[in-house]
């Protein structure tokens, strides 16, 4: 014990001093093999390794300490930072290239990246810069609160949902919705990515809060038994809170999704069982994880029983990639394949999704 204190207290004075170099590295470290629980030492150990440019260390000594205190500030602030150090240069191309108006609302905080080598890339020719999603990205956002994970994350989704806006299935969203006398000229706004509860984000379509979503959502294991990523149809049948239009927006949903229902009990019923049996497609039903053990055919009779009271608030019916799943670690974390891949998912469901939208009018 008398070590433990000496060490302790030669941690504390080297902090103190502002002195994060790797002899307070190598204090530290023999802090937590002697005393595993001690957030403090984990917590200034990330301090050293993001000092010495050792990101993933910094992120696994974070992943530690907040896993021993979930409240701890000081490690969120710094997972926070480990965030801006790894986006380094890509942040500053994911910002728009004009001048944004005064009006405009901009992610302020940067993304965390993963801390496997992944590939970063661009969409095209002067376009953004593109990255994966890995652990980092999925620690963050279990951790961090819901509105600061949205914005520490924003740098990292935001350049993907850019790049999308040029496929043609947005282009096709954008029209339909144009038809129906809604204004926008992009599938995906900046500035759109939404908080949902602790450890989810999620983005949809411009103007669908009411409408049957476009939707991708990002899970973490934290709170979701699994870190996840989902693509696909999503309907929020949720109370809007104080918004003026909230009744009549929330009598809308319901009726897009009677009419997703009535499309489901014709051919449609035989078309989304074999799309999920061959696509990795789960359903979802409120505040639950995707239904992993539901059979496709059970799935969708589950969607078309469903009962649209205040039991299912949400309902989403999409493809989904897990962390803890090989072969899906190797998409999240390689973005022109993450990119091709929720291409497909909204390409393969945009038939179902827009005759569920022409058919509420």
């Amino acid at each position: 014990m008398d070590e433990l204190r000496a060490l302790e207290q030669q941690a504390v004075d080297r902090a103190k001093r502002g002195d994060f170099g790797l002899d307070a590295r190598s204090v530290n470290e023999q802090i937590t093999r002697l005393a595993p629980s001690n957030q403090g030492a984990w917590t200034r150990l990330a301090r050293c390794c993001l000092e010495l440019g050792q990101l993933d260390d910094a992120t696994a000594a974070l992943d530690t300490a907040l896993q021993l205190n979930p409240q701890n500030t000081i490690a969120r602030n710094l997972h926070i930072e480990v965030s801006k150090r790894r986006a380094g240069p890509a942040a500053a191309l994911a910002a728009p290239r004009k001048r944004a108006s005064s009006g405009a609302r901009v992610g302020s905080s940067s993304a965390a990246a993963v801390s496997a080598p992944r590939r970063v890339t661009k969409a095209k020719a002067g376009s953004v810069a593109l990255g994966g999603i890995g652990r980092a990205e999925f620690t963050a956002l279990g951790h961090l609160p819901p509105q600061a994970a949205a914005e520490s994350l924003t740098p990292r989704l935001e350049p993907l949902l850019m790049a999308l806006n040029d496929r043609p299935f947005a282009a096709r969203v954008v029209e339909a919705r144009n038809r129906a006398g809604h204004g926008g000229v992009r599938m995906f706004r900046r500035g759109s990515i939404v908080p949902g509860s602790q450890g989810h984000i999620h983005v949809f379509q411009q103007g669908g809060r009411w409408e049957p979503q476009m939707n991708l959502g990002m899970f973490s294991a934290a709170q979701w038994r699994r870190d996840a990523l989902s693509a696909g149809i999503g309907f929020n049948l949720a109370p809007g809170g104080e918004d003026e239009r909230s009744d009549a927006g929330r009598e809308r949903a319901f009726e897009y999704f009677n009419a997703f229902q009535q499309l489901l009990a014709t051919t449609w019923r035989l078309h989304l069982t074999d799309w999920l049996r061959t696509n990795a497609g789960f359903i979802q039903l409120g505040d639950e994880p995707p239904s992993v053990d539901v059979l496709p055919g059970d799935a969708v009779s589950t969607l078309i029983n469903a009962d649209t009271g205040a039991a299912h608030a949400w309902i989403f019916v999409g493809r989904w990639l897990f962390m803890d799943r090989g072969e899906d670690v190797g998409i999240l974390t390689d973005a022109p394949r993450l990119l091709r891949w929720i291409e497909q998912a909204f390409t393969d469901l945009l038939p179902l999704w827009s005759s569920v939208y022409r058919g509420v009018r």
